[in-house]
């Protein structure tokens, strides 16, 4: 059986596409095929790079670009993951792809979404707000920031001594524990 290629979308460090990349690296159905990122230099490069994957960097219009969907569509990708991609994902994209894109969001969607809202703005404006809770929201992605349709959302508790930084490492860790499972079974759910 040809297995399903997830095309991984990162813009930052890349702990989320080093998670998905461990969690596929022997899958008997899964295979991580390609990232694209947006920042020359960015840590998931070093990442693609270290686990032979092929990277393709891209700017703004070159995601735009009519072609891009196409070429994506010929590398036989099947899913788009986001994991910390930060630019806005075009209509032709979620048009050749439609309920084929996923973002994880650092919140519980629909708070703490939209334009800006990514990394320490999402964990400084819960603790600001007094939120007793955050977590993360699994989604599909559409032509709105943080909007799609959800597909999972778990919690963590929100501490009164709770800053920015220690919420990260809680929402983070539910990340790395959720994501890899989370795609698995919406790929698999394809295959079947």
């Amino acid at each position: 059986m040809k297995k399903k290629k997830i095309v991984l979308f990162a813009s930052g460090a890349g702990s989320n596409a080093r998670q998905l990349i461990h969690y596929f690296k022997d899958h008997a159905s899964v295979t991580v095929s390609l990232i694209v990122c947006n920042k020359p230099g960015a840590g998931v490069t070093k990442i693609a790079e270290r686990e032979g994957i092929e990277l393709m960097l891209i700017d703004k219009h070159r995601l735009q670009s009519p072609d891009f969907a196409k070429i994506l569509l010929e590398k036989g990708t099947d899913f788009i993951i986001l994991a910390g991609f930060l630019l806005k994902i075009p209509a032709t994209l979620i048009e050749a792809f439609p309920r084929h894109i996923i973002n994880i969001h650092p919140a519980l969607l629909p708070k703490y979404g939209g334009k800006g809202m990514y990394g320490h703005y999402v964990h400084e404006a819960v603790i600001n707000a007094r939120e007793k809770e955050s977590g993360i929201t699994i989604h599909y992605v559409d032509e709105q920031y943080d909007h799609g349709a959800t597909i999972f959302q778990t919690t963590c508790p929100v501490s009164a001594s709770d800053t920015p930084e220690s919420l990260a490492r809680k929402v983070q860790f539910l990340e790395h524990q959720h994501f890899a499972p989370v795609v698995e079974r919406l790929v698999l759910k394809e295959v079947s």
